[in-house]
């Protein structure tokens, strides 16, 4: 048995927004809604983009309906990231999506942004999607409760869209079983800001038709201030065979514009080919198509839909001519990518930013400094004291004469461990401290220190000093006292060592 949607929608732009950055399309095998930001400065372009990138999915002849559904999704980020390169004015827009998508006797859905699908089947009335707000995650994470995410001044602060980011979106993907009856309801923020859960289930659950639902439902917000553009799809699951297919309408809430253009080719293409299959259509979308308002979103729109070029030897199927290759010029609009080197160029551009990231973090090495052991001696070095796999990071700069193995026990192991130098001069600062140490702890004096003669006194012995090869000075017998001249050195572990107290010219040991 073949599936299909009964379907209906409706849209309006509120009473204090300008213009409806809404847009909605449902047709016999295909729902989708999206819900555009980035307020004047192109949240309807985003959502149109969005929607009409999908709508060519609306069939039953997929072979991979899972697959069809994620690279469109794809596309159309895509497509967003070229129109702001045309269009620089319109970075930062993005929009939800929410979209279901009949595959043979189950649907696929797809949801990312803080619009909602909601799921009547039987007695049970659900929200299927998971709003990807600020507020959510902490009610996700139990920081807040439900009832307190409905007023929090940031629950209207989204975490995901579909839009100007050149890192694929993270979009929630599931495969849905179906039964027949059941309906589906997909809404844009603007209702469930102001109506309530329980009136939306009730007029779900009572409506004698899908287009009175529609009906009250954004009534009700208007009715409620409707502070933000309101849109609401609703789909009933049915026999294909048993549901003759209705005729192509358009419910739009959007006011006319005070220019149209109705004869615009590429709104004319994107009409011919929305008009090969019954379906609603509504907001943003709409307009675009209809009236040619919003010519980046149907250049680079019409050109998705442009038939491929014949094979060699075979004519090219007629079609009427529409100047689109003259539309896409005068936008600045660049062609849709394809799906099959769209991989390729995604892993490029992988492997060209890990060699930037590999090169600049190569020469960010090769200015630091740091002071270690090459074979035995004191040795400054250029880099840093890692490596990756067989590269290392670092190469001697200057090697000393001072031996390692003379410096006293905590500052050898502190070359071992090497020194950190902010430069050159902080690591000759270092290599200079360790030479004072090499002296003063393992040298002797290179001119033997005087002998004081006191003068003679009756009551007390004479005592002259003499420099012993320990470095003390000590007392003749007799003597009432004695004096130490032994040199103190501190070191700590991964700064620059220092002298605490200098010692009297001496040579260097080891060199």
């Amino acid at each position: 048995m073949q599936l299909a949607f009964r379907y209906a929608a409706k849209t309006d732009v509120g009473r204090v927004r300008k213009k409806n950055d809404d847009s909605a399309y449902v047709g016999r095998s295909l729902a989708v809604l999206g819900d555009g930001m980035g307020g004047h400065a192109g949240g309807n372009v985003a959502s149109a983009t969005a929607i009409l990138g999908l709508a060519p999915l609306d069939h039953n002849e997929h072979q991979d309906a899972a697959l069809d559904l994620v690279d469109e999704i794809q596309n159309a980020n895509l497509l967003m990231n070229e129109i702001v390169k045309s269009s620089p004015e319109l970075a930062g827009m993005g929009t939800t999506l929410t979209a279901l998508l009949i595959d043979g006797d189950k649907i696929q859905f797809a949801h990312i942004g803080d619009s909602r699908a909601y799921r009547l089947r039987g007695d049970v009335f659900e929200q299927v999607s998971l709003d990807h707000t600020f507020v959510q995650r902490l009610v996700d994470e139990g920081r807040l409760l439900p009832e307190q995410a409905k007023t929090h001044p940031h629950r209207n602060v989204i975490a995901r869209v579909l839009g100007d980011s050149d890192a694929s979106p993270e979009v929630d993907l599931a495969t849905l079983d179906v039964e027949l009856g059941e309906r589906w309801l997909l809404c844009s923020d603007g209702l469930t800001d102001v109506v309530s859960l329980e009136e939306i289930e009730h007029c779900v659950r009572t409506a004698s038709s899908l287009e009175e639902i529609t009906e009250v439902l954004v009534q009700r917000t208007l009715d409620g201030g409707a502070p933000d553009n309101v849109t609401v799809a609703v789909v009933d699951v049915v026999d294909a065979a048993a549901v003759p297919a209705p005729p192509s309408t358009a419910v739009e809430g959007t006011p006319a514009p005070k220019v149209v253009d109705p004869s615009a080719p590429s709104a004319a293409l994107l009409r011919q080919d929305l008009n090969k299959r019954p379906h609603v259509l509504v907001g943003a979308a709409s307009l675009a198509t209809q009236t040619g308002m919003l010519p980046v979103v149907t250049a680079h729109s019409a050109e998705k839909r442009t038939p491929a070029p014949a094979p060699d030897g075979e004519a090219a199927p007629p079609q009427e001519e529409t100047g689109d290759a003259e539309a896409a010029a005068s936008t600045g609009a660049y062609p849709a990518k394809g799906r099959r080197w769209m991989m390729p160029a995604v892993l490029g551009t992988l492997v060209l930013l890990l060699a930037a990231v590999a090169t600049f973090g190569y020469m960010w090495t090769q200015t630091r400094y740091y002071v270690g052991e090459q074979d035995g001696k004191v040795a400054i070095y250029n880099g840093v004291s890692q490596q990756i796999g067989p590269i290392s990071l670092s190469h001697v700069q200057e090697k000393t004469t001072i031996d390692v193995a003379v410096l006293p026990e905590n500052a050898r192991q502190g070359v071992r461990r090497t020194y950190a130098a902010n430069d050159l001069r902080h690591a000759e600062s270092i290599v200079d401290s360790l030479k004072t140490m090499a002296r003063a702890m393992n040298c002797s004096p290179a001119v033997e220190a005087p002998t004081a003669k006191p003068a003679p006194s009756s009551s007390s012995p004479s005592a002259s000093p003499s420099a012993s090869p320990s470095g003390k000075a000590t007392a003749k017998p007799g003597a009432s006292s004695s004096a130490k001249a032994s040199p103190s050195t501190t070191v700590t572990p991964g700064s620059a060592p220092g002298p605490q107290s200098s010692a009297a010219p001496t040579t260097i040991c080891g060199g």
